[in-house]
């Protein structure tokens, strides 16, 4: 019968070649990860070789508005868009500066080294200047110019100096006291005129020669008295119209710095000596100054802990 009959299995055989392609679509995914990674390290080295000024001029390109950069400025505005719109032009990078070869930290010390130079060299050229005032101040003064042999003015380390000093018989003090003669009053007004036009503070030192009292150095020396002309001199320099907080040192040296170490005895180891200081030296005394308020803080603390505290039974 016909519906007993099996119906035939039919199996289809794909035959299969070896030697075909595989297709090309991995090729092209292959492709853009090499390009990807090409980008990727190409980024990596100009971040590496791109300065911090000029990454900041990169990002503040990106924050330009669109429309100025496909059509450009209008009318009247900048050159630049970036100028318009408050950003800087990537090109002109303000404070960037063509990378160096070399230690970084030796060129910064060497550009610091060159401005205190200039600075130095700026502050010398101010003194000599001042030195240059007040000799013409002598020159036109007619009571000052005859006592010209008796002041010398230098540039020292230290700044500069202006030394008045005792003549043989012309001296600026009375024998063995501080009180000054009436040009060397007249000298030293004049003077203080000149220097309250400076910003540079004024240190003050009186000198005499080696002759000792009769009691020598243990009562009134010349110690106490080379200290009680140098604030003479003070009190007649400010007398003169200078400002009296430009003072920052004044003492007396008796006879240990003198101008004629051969003969201790000549009068012209007998000076007032003034200094308008430099920058350098005026930090110098103000950095030993601190030390020893320092010190003194210290010792203080000390004391402190060294006070009884008590019974804590009481």
């Amino acid at each position: 019968m016909a519906e007993d009959r099996i119906a035939p299995i039919i199996v289809k055989k794909i035959k299969k070649n070896g030697g075909g392609h595989h297709g090309g679509a991995w090729k092209i995914a292959y492709a853009d990860f090499v390009t990807a990674m090409m980008a990727f390290f190409l980024l990596m080295w100009l971040l590496g070789s791109t300065t911090k000024a000029q990454k900041e001029g990169i990002a503040e390109y990106f924050q330009t508005p669109l429309h100025l950069v496909l059509t450009g400025p209008s009318v009247g505005q900048s050159d630049s868009a970036l100028k318009n719109t408050g950003g800087r032009d990537v090109t002109k990078k303000q404070g960037q500066v063509k990378p160096v070869e070399g230690d970084p930290g030796k060129l910064k010390s060497v550009r610091i080294e060159d401005v205190k130079a200039a600075l130095k060299q700026a502050e010398k050229i101010k003194l000599e200047a001042l030195k240059a005032k007040i000799e013409q101040a002598i020159e036109d003064n007619e009571t000052l110019k005859q006592f010209k042999s008796q002041l010398k003015l230098d540039i020292t380390s230290e700044g500069l100096r202006i030394q008045i000093i005792d003549e043989q018989n012309r001296p600026m003090f009375e024998n063995a006291k501080a009180e000054l003669q009436p040009y060397a009053r007249q000298i030293l007004r004049e003077i203080g005129k000149t220097l309250n036009g400076v910003d540079n503070k004024i240190s003050l030192s009186g000198h005499t020669d080696a002759t000792a009292y009769a009691n020598g150095e243990h009562g009134y020396s010349n110690w106490e008295l080379s200290s009680d002309r140098a604030n003479a001199s003070r009190r007649e320099l400010i007398a003169g119209g200078m400002d009296e907080t430009k003072l920052m040192r004044v003492v007396g040296l008796g006879s240990a710095i003198m101008i004629d170490k051969e003969n201790p005895f000549n009068p012209i180891n007998r000076r007032i000596s003034l200094i308008v200081m430099n920058k350098e030296t005026e930090e110098e005394l103000l950095k030993d100054n601190d030390q020893i308020s320092v010190s003194e803080h210290d010792q203080s603390q000390v004391k402190s802990l060294q006070k009884p505290q008590g019974n804590p039974a009481q």
